[in-house]
């Protein structure tokens, strides 16, 4: 990965479909879950697994909030684990006895098969360019890291995390070469808890060096020009910050390749809070080391250092303003793109001997479209715009004059654009809802552009059509969604529709290639992708509006969506479902809870649900500027409001529901899914199913291996299209 957004890590995005009918909304049921010593149900139902209640509350600026599952929590407990194995089990016979699964097994391997394919980081080499890319092909579990001499050279795998476990579950988390192309840093990490292990491997005799470096988890790492030496990110060794902050605290520390990490020197971070996370560049001649820290999804700061000062101290570039701040940093400048003032984003140039605020020279504007990201290669600044959550990309000189749109194949996305600093050519990968993911060339002198590289895909493209709606959310917002299903579809309501969606993080959700879903649209169902409040689609006050205390528009959003489709014929409740991945999950346990009459069936894959305690757990203090904490009174309020464990309510009716979370997640705690499987097992009135699919040596998403992936979609599908 040659360029790192850490904004885009803390929540792994994921799938969030929704179902929904006409009528009124109710607002948000505020009572806490009943407890079993107040709880009066006519009739005892049997559970499938028996699970302990217990007399738990907590006072909580005034209101008293139960908490009967807390037990649940303890995932290192004996009755935990034995509790989680009776689940799992209990999940096999209910899924097992769906005739289908060997049919949706068979065409989930083939649909996984199809490859993945990375934009290549370029570097000058004595005797030419030297490319690096990720390819994952056929059965492999994870992708590998491929060396390439010269545009139209062979490639040569590098990095191969495929042999280095049995089971698959050694992932590759992130690499970055050095400048001259003779090294890489790279990080592995096993099971799925993506804490990364820097290593550095010799390209020219495909052996790593000496240097290890553990506590690298999303490491940033850059090189001096010379390769001897680099600037990295880590996190603090146990013992030597209190308990549970391990995970925090991150720093940045300056290694020389064949030293011991212990006598490393750290750089940048001391005295700051735990929560701010910095990344580190460096400008190509090795002069101006430039920090960048994360501190939330709305707002950053940037320092600047002249390192051909001696002892200089750091320069703050831009601190203390409520907005983000992407540095670029060149030899003789350094682009900021920032929202401040301008919700979509726009981009200034930046004198690094002068960086005084006063002395910034906007040169690209804010536009209708937003600035989604921006690389400067030779002469040139390449810009990928979002134009109605569609990209384009833009190019402009140095100082912002227009040079033209390059042609993209049709409506879909790309991440942006890369290229050697000093370069000719620009690399952007493509794909959409029917276009495979290719990875396209731009000679910027000649200006046309070829396809580099891309994967194979068994799927009939033509098949299928793309068609917009827009749904009125409860305030009066309109909200879009792409729709796709098979051509000629017939409006008679009785489609099986997966409505996705995420709203939160600032993440987009563009229309891109899906293999999984291919199974689902080849048996005349609809996808629908939908771009909810809390997202970046339309920049940062649509982002605004669905954070903190205007969550639950991402809510009423998602709901207006749902509601548009039945009302428009496509589908109905009773063929309906949910499914929702990370804050996906957390929008998929919140309509289960407000609207249960929407859905047949629901997966909440890796969800977070107990919204009242859910940063005190892994990673979770950094997103509280994204939800807010309970530990305030104000915001207590807000996420009490619309917390899905506390909104179960006894007696209600809910949809079949899957959990789907796993044991070496260390972003969200596995216990969100237990407690919350717990608790509605006991609440329902429904016979609908109510299952928890915990997986082992499998984390939040990230570096997970086609074969774990394999197993988990055949449940998740077999689930729902037994369901619907």
């Amino acid at each position: 990965m040659s360029r790192q957004k850490f904004a885009r890590r803390a929540c792994l995005p994921g799938l969030a479909v929704v179902a929904a009918c006409g009528g009124a909304r109710p607002e948000p049921v505020v009572s806490a879950p009943q407890p079993a010593s107040e709880a009066a149900p006519s009739v005892k139902k049997a559970l499938p697994v028996e699970t302990r209640r217990e007399d738990v509350f907590d006072e909580l600026h005034g209101v008293r909030v139960a908490d009967p599952y807390r037990w649940l929590e303890d995932g290192e407990s004996a009755e935990v684990q034995r509790w989680v194995e009776e689940q799992n089990a209990h999940t096999r016979r209910v899924l097992e006895t769906f005739g289908e699964r060997d049919a949706i097994r068979k065409r989930l391997e083939e649909l996984l098969t199809i490859g993945v394919v990375g934009a290549p980081a370029v570097r000058k080499t004595k005797t030419g360019d030297r490319y690096f890319h990720i390819r994952r092909e056929g059965a492999q579990n994870q992708p590998v890291l491929y060396v390439r001499d010269g545009v139209r050279g062979t490639d040569k795998p590098l990095v191969d995390p495929n042999g280095l476990s049995q089971d698959g579950t050694v992932a590759l988390d992130w690499w970055m070469p050095s400048p001259d192309g003779r090294f890489v840093a790279y990080g592995l990490s096993e099971s799925g808890d993506e804490e990364s292990t820097l290593f550095v491997r010799d390209v020219a005799t495909g052996q790593d060096t000496s240097d290890r470096i553990s506590r690298t988890r999303y490491a940033s790492v850059a090189w001096l020009p010379d390769a001897s030496a680099f600037y990295y990110t880590r996190y603090p060794e146990k013992g030597t910050v209190p308990e549970g902050e391990e995970r925090y605290h991150r720093k940045v520390f300056f290694h020389r390749l064949g030293d011991d990490p212990k006598n490393d020197v750290e750089v940048f971070g001391a005295g700051r809070e735990m929560t701010d996370s910095p990344s580190v560049s460096l400008s190509p001649d090795g002069r101006w080391l430039v920090v960048r820290v994360h501190q939330g999804w709305d707002k950053s700061e940037v320092y600047l250092k002249d390192l051909r000062k001696n002892g200089g101290d750091f320069v703050p570039v831009v601190t203390g303003v409520h907005a983000l701040f992407d540095p670029i940093v060149r030899n003789d400048a350094l682009y900021i793109r920032t929202n401040e003032n301008a919700p979509r984003y726009k981009l200034y140039k930046v004198d690094p001997k002068k960086p005084e605020r006063a002395a910034w020279k906007e040169i690209l504007p804010e536009k209708d479209d937003v600035l989604d990201d921006v690389t400067v290669v030779g002469s040139e600044i390449v810009a990928t715009y979002m134009s109605d959550v569609a990209s384009r990309i833009l190019r402009f000189s140095r100082d912002g004059k227009p040079k033209g749109e390059v042609a993209l194949p049709t409506l879909g996305a790309s991440r942006g654009a890369s290229g050697r600093f000093d370069g000719e050519e620009v690399f952007f990968d493509f794909s959409s809802f029917a276009v495979p993911p290719t990875i396209h060339r731009l000679d910027l002198k000649s200006g046309k552009t070829e396809v580099w590289d891309e994967v194979r895909a068994d799927v009939d493209s033509s098949a299928y059509e793309v068609t917009r709606i827009r749904a009125r959310s409860k305030d009066g917002t309109m909200v879009p969604a792409f729709v796709v299903h098979k051509k000629g579809l017939v409006k008679d309501g009785k489609a099986k529709t997966v409505l996705n969606a995420y709203g939160g993080f600032n993440i987009s959700l563009l229309p891109s290639f899906q293999r999984a879903s291919n199974l689902l649209l080849e048996r005349g169902g609809i996808l629908v992708v939908a771009n909810l409040r809390g997202g970046g689609e339309f920049g940062e006050a649509w982002h605004r509006a669905g954070m903190l205390e205007s969550k639950q528009n991402v809510f009423d959003d998602a709901i207006a969506v749902a509601e548009e489709l039945i009302a428009q014929g496509y589908t109905s409740p009773e063929h309906l479902g949910v499914m929702g991945g990370s804050n996906g999950g957390l929008l998929v346990g919140a309509l289960v809870t407000q609207r249960p009459d929407l859905f047949r069936a629901a997966v909440s894959a890796v969800p977070l649900l107990d919204m009242v305690r859910y940063h005190r757990f892994l990673i979770a203090k950094l997103w509280i500027p994204e939800y807010g904490s309970s530990d305030d009174p104000e915001q207590f309020r807000w996420l009490h409001a619309y917390s899905p464990y506390h909104r179960v309510k006894e007696g209600t009716a809910y949809p079949a529901v899957l959990f789907t979370t796993a044991a070496s997640d260390s972003r969200v705690d596995p216990l969100h899914a237990r407690k919350m499987a717990a608790m509605l097992q006991w609440a329902t009135s429904s016979e609908k199913p109510i299952l928890l699919r915990v997986e082992t040596k499998a984390g939040h998403g990230a570096g997970k291996p086609v074969a774990k992936l394999v197993d988990e979609l055949t449940d998740v599908y077999s689930f729902l299209l037994s369901q619907l």
